[in-house]
């Protein structure tokens, strides 16, 4: 078994290093364990039959008409709405126009689906104008960073459709175990700027909107607010499957888009290729995944590393202490989607075992991938705030380190309080 992890470890590493696609990377590792740990394997016809089985869930429809409404969204603009709209609203509480950058981020989320769209959406129209403000540059970048993630755990999530079809979980009950969590967070990450600009006493003053300013500004949440209620609405009704969730939200998009006057044929070309590039990268990840975890059952590691984890005997609550940490330092090195494929066909089976919901598992796994998203060198958030601002990849860093430490905590407490997760799916049993 050492010399099978020994052979895993230095092959993906040197493909990596080479530059080679992750999807690749996964699969051509597992090629080789195949070939030379089970050479008597038709490989040809194994491989192809794993492909195959990889990307026939009916679920996984869905992630592509995710990703395109999320880049229709994105090309109508709606970051200087949201945040003209939200202005009014959020800038007299302790921590200012901060906020814009958390309920942003959360409505943004709830239409996106994607980390990466939704840190971008949001920070190309917060970040400036909270610099022109007068804003703390650090605090303001760290807090967009750490809102971002909320489009892995508010619905309709990629990270969740990919998760529940390599867990075979609901996808359903997964998207709306996240709304709890996800809306928690928020609340967390709002706190923590309110209490850091009351100690520091730094928050730029604005003048009072009027009740008048206030009402106006609606008409710019208006259009996203009504994709979101038709989005959430229809999926904790039960009155849509997921995949007619995500036509569903594509038309919505486009509608808006049409009616702000932003959609134009170029724009929706470049939409629709931005989506097939994002879904082939996802759908190739899938496969090279699928190949890997299939050589670990035939090589029975998956089994293996359970007995061995077994015979520690961890109480359940350190167990999920343990992959909270194994997560979060895998993060470093690999995306969100690599993770959940690589890991699950072990983690799984010891969450279960140990006496924990595979759905509430469903909601830990995508805030533990959260994590990732916020550490470097491969944090995705980091790069997208770099490009926005020309920071170095440490110095944003730094700004989410206190967003980091809050999503550890609250992973904690979801393990604590597992029902805060899964009270909501029980409504609709």
């Amino acid at each position: 078994m050492i010399d099978i992890a020994i052979v895993t470890l230095l092959l993906f590493t040197a493909l990596l290093a080479g530059s080679v696609w992750i999807g690749l990377s996964l699969f051509a590792t597992g090629f080789v364990l195949l070939a030379v740990f089970k050479s008597n394997i038709p490989m040809d016809v194994f491989a192809g039959g794993v492909i195959w089985g990889a990307l026939i869930p009916k679920s996984l429809l869905s992630l592509p008409l995710f990703v395109l409404m999320s880049e229709v969204l994105v090309t109508a603009g709606l970051g200087r709405s949201l945040f003209k709209g939200l202005s009014p609203w959020l800038g007299r509480l302790p921590g200012g126009l901060l906020h814009v950058n958390v309920v942003g981020s959360t409505l943004f989320a709830a239409v996106s689906g994607s980390s990466a769209a939704t840190t971008a959406i949001v920070g190309k129209v917060s970040l400036p104008e909270l610099q022109a403000r007068g804003y703390d540059r650090q605090l303001a970048m760290g807090s967009l960073a750490g809102a971002g993630t909320l489009g892995f755990l508010i619905p309709p999530s990629i990270i969740m459709i990919i998760y529940g079809v390599v867990a075979e979980q609901s996808v359903l009950e997964l998207f709306v175990a996240g709304v709890i969590p996800g809306l928690m967070l928020a609340l967390l990450y709002m706190l923590y700027i309110a209490f850091h600009q009351l100690l520091s006493g730094t928050q730029p003053q604005v003048a009072r909107p009027t009740w008048q300013e206030r009402a106006n500004s609606l008409k710019d949440i208006g259009p996203i607010a009504f994709l979101i209620v038709g989005i959430m609405g229809s999926l904790y009704l039960g009155l849509a499957s997921v995949s007619e969730l995500a036509a569903m939200g594509v038309l919505g998009a486009l509608l808006i888009a049409t009616v702000m006057g932003r959609l134009s044929f170029s724009a929706f070309f470049g939409a629709g290729r931005r989506a097939v590039r994002t879904s082939a990268m996802i759908g190739l990840i899938i496969v090279g995944a699928a190949l890997l975890n299939a050589a670990f059952g035939f090589l029975g590691i998956p089994k293996a590393v359970a007995g061995l984890i077994a015979g520690w005997q961890l109480s359940p609550f350190i167990l999920i202490v343990v992959l909270l940490l194994f997560y979060a330092i895998l993060g470093m090195f690999l995306d969100g989607t690599s993770i959940i494929v690589m890991t699950l066909p072990i983690t799984l089976p010891l969450i279960i075992n140990a006496g924990y919901d595979p759905v509430w598992f469903g909601v830990f796994v995508v805030v533990a991938v959260e994590i990732s998203q916020i550490t470097p060198p491969i944090g995705f958030n980091l790069f997208v705030i770099q490009s926005q601002t020309g920071e170095s990849i440490a110095t944003i860093a730094r700004a989410a380190l206190p967003f980091f430490f809050i999503l550890l905590g609250f992973a904690l407490l979801l393990a604590l309080f597992p029902n805060l997760a899964l009270w909501l799916p029980g409504t609709l049993q």
